[in-house]
């Protein structure tokens, strides 16, 4: 074939597959031929079986470890289930926490922190201890606690609880 002449597309594609295919030895081991004049059946041949790399070997054992211990230095055992805050705060009475803060962005949040020095970030909705926050301004919080029925069998009524912020 001349330089100037171009092959056909199909043909140049069959051609490098055929080279690609041919060198790879990916495919399956073929038996050879047996001959037409011997008598003996055809051989078998299996492909080995392969090992996935990082796969124990078989019969052996790794060296045996020992148990570990934790020592936890002062610090809490990370195993240990946590208390979670909400747990602590419904023993809280709304009437002894203070607001420290007021956060402004899309809406307020309040911050408020309980007589054990732990803070909350309170939005209109939340619940702490035994009050509902009910509105939060940029002074003050108001809850809704539930308060004890007057009588037995008698409904009980909702009292409101401002907490203003201190100006210290």
């Amino acid at each position: 074939m001349k330089s100037s002449e171009k092959m056909p597309l199909g043909l140049a594609v069959g051609i490098a597959f055929g080279l690609l295919t041919a060198g790879c030895g990916g495919g399956p081991a073929v038996p050879p031929a047996a001959s037409k004049t011997s008598d003996s059946p055809p051989i078998a041949v299996s492909a080995p079986k392969s090992v996935p790399p990082g796969a124990p070997k078989a019969g052996t054992e790794g060296p045996t470890l020992s148990p570990l211990a934790y020592d936890p230095k002062g610090r809490r055992d990370p195993f240990a289930p946590i208390s979670t805050a909400r747990e602590k705060a419904a023993g809280l009475d709304v009437a002894t926490v203070k607001l420290v803060g007021v956060i402004r962005g899309g809406h307020l949040l309040a911050l408020v922190e309980a007589p054990d020095g732990l803070g909350y970030i309170l939005k209109p909705g939340d619940v702490l201890g035994n009050g509902r926050v009910m509105d939060v301004t940029l002074g003050s919080v108001t809850f809704s606690v539930p308060g004890a029925a007057a009588a037995p069998g008698s409904e009980k009524r909702e009292t409101n609880v401002t907490l203003n912020l201190s100006r210290e």
